[in-house]
């Protein structure tokens, strides 16, 4: 990297820095000018966004990138339009609210108000992943416009067509002192990663996420880290197996696996896998009649990630696990240039086995048998917390149990991934899956800072309780609390 890039990321972050101390903050029309050149944005790229992604991925199913890229990216903008008066609004609270209600009635009336003023935090990093380069960037950014912020972006150099296109398109639409965007490989994301943000948003592996909080660390620039780990399936006895294998299959085939939400291993009543696996044939099956050169099926995104996620499966084979392919057509997958690989179950793993201990991002799913539901949320809650916890079953009690019993970013009952989905809800990890959260008014306000505002009566009630003590009002309050 050379140091003309640091040099120019270092001055654009001057510069917004300068002028967010300078200017007032952006007021609702240009918070609003922001969103709506970010929806024309979209609208405007929308078919070269499918195409970009399609070439980084080799083969990436166009029509789910449309839903996933451009439709979702849309509600997020959307709906930050439709909420951003009333997220802006500053949120009252009670003032003296440890004082009995009279006196707190008789201080109001004397102009004592508390409130919470959401105010811009000035320059938002964010460093973007390649496996949703368009909605994984522009839902953050549609939440800190809302906010009133402006931002540095750094996308992934996995899908270089399309991080190329983002800086197009930003640069197109947007001012450099609204938004820039940098681009380079790792070396300028660790650059990126040290620079003196007023926040950083990380979406990524745990690894990473540990380097990036030590580096921001340094010179306490807040994080919100999203990052993934291994999401688990709990299957229950009363769960509908045809119903709960077309559903988990549709969330693992989804982007080939690729997602930081997709389920990463399963636990399965015992005696119930067979008719697990048979139900996920049909539903694969109807979904893909072949794989190998469907367009709707979609690649690994490179051979690097091929090549681990093939290593995984195979160190799975030789420590003693049964390898179960979904394979409709019977092709052929040893020689391609596809990077395809159909939906995998790995039978029988043990922890000892790589598949067990990393986070998967493919096709591939192990399966663990269990006899007893405490066995399950024992296992569970022996590992680090993931950032999506399922439970598939009619169960309540045994769904009310798993879900008090267990602490995950989020959760889905009777279905997989589409949590991610719902604008109304933060969207975050916990422990080693991330730190903070986003979506909605959890964006707005992660976005913000939140200031406390005081304004104070005019008369002087208090005076008796200040030194000099003078009086009997300080003591008649000791001794009135004393009493209690």
């Amino acid at each position: 990297m050379s140091e003309e890039t640091i040099k120019e990321m270092e001055s654009v972050l001057n510069l917004q820095k300068k002028l967010h101390n300078s200017e007032s903050p952006p007021s609702y029309d240009l918070r609003m000018d922001r969103l709506k050149r970010l929806k024309e944005m979209l609208l405007k790229y929308s078919e070269e966004i499918l195409e970009s992604i399609n070439d980084d991925y080799g083969t990436r199913d166009k029509n789910s990138t449309f839903l996933s890229e451009i439709l979702s990216s849309l509600g997020s903008v959307d709906y930050s339009i439709k909420n951003l008066k009333k997220w802006m609004k500053p949120e009252k609270r009670v003032a003296n609210a440890t004082q009995p209600f009279l006196t707190r009635l008789i201080m109001s009336f004397l102009g004592a108000k508390t409130e919470i003023q959401y105010q811009p935090l000035g320059t938002i990093g964010m460093i973007k992943p390649w496996n949703f380069p368009i909605n994984l960037i522009i839902s953050p950014v549609a939440q800190a416009f809302a906010a009133g912020n402006r931002i540095m972006l750094k996308p992934s150099e996995i899908t270089p067509k399309t991080s190329l296109l983002t800086k197009k398109m930003f640069n197109e639409f947007f001012d450099k002192t609204e938004i820039e965007v940098f681009l380079g490989g790792s070396d300028v994301a660790e650059a990126f990663g040290k620079l003196k943000f007023d926040h950083l948003l990380f979406t990524g592996s745990t690894s990473n996420g540990q380097k990036v909080m030590e580096s921001a660390s340094k010179s306490l620039v807040p994080i919100t880290l999203e990052l993934g780990g291994k999401s688990p399936v709990i299957m229950d006895e009363t769960c509908d197996l045809a119903t709960s294998a077309t559903r988990i299959m549709r969330g693992k085939t989804v982007n080939a696996g690729q997602i930081c939400i997709a389920p990463d291993y399963m636990m399965m009543p015992k005696g119930k896998v067979e008719d697990f696996i048979n139900e996920s044939e049909k539903a694969v099956g109807y979904m893909f009649p072949d794989i190998k050169y469907n367009e709707n099926y979609t690649s690994i995104v490179n051979e690097k990630h091929f090549e681990r996620i093939n290593h995984l499966i195979d160190d799975a084979r030789e420590k003693g696990a049964e390898i179960r392919t979904i394979n409709p057509s019977d092709e052929d997958f040893e020689q391609q240039e596809g990077h395809k690989i159909p939906p995998t179950f790995v039978l029988n793993p043990t922890d000892d086995m790589k598949i067990m201990q990393e986070e998967i991002f493919g096709p591939v799913l192990p399966i663990k048998e269990y006899e007893n539901l405490e066995e399950t949320i024992d296992y569970v809650n022996s590992k680090p917390r993931p950032l999506a916890l399922y439970y598939f079953g009619t169960d309540k009690d045994s769904e009310n149990k798993i879900l008090d019993r267990t602490t995950s970013g989020g959760a889905a009952i009777n279905d997989v991934v589409w949590q991610y989905g719902q604008e109304d809800m933060p969207f975050g990890g916990v422990g080693e899956s991330g730190i903070g959260s986003y979506h909605g008014v959890e964006g707005f306000k992660q976005f913000s800072h939140q200031k406390s505002v005081l304004r104070q009566f005019k008369s002087d009630l208090i005076k008796g309780m200040m030194p000099p003590y003078e009086g009997k009002m300080f003591e008649n309050a000791k001794n009135q609390i004393l009493k209690k």
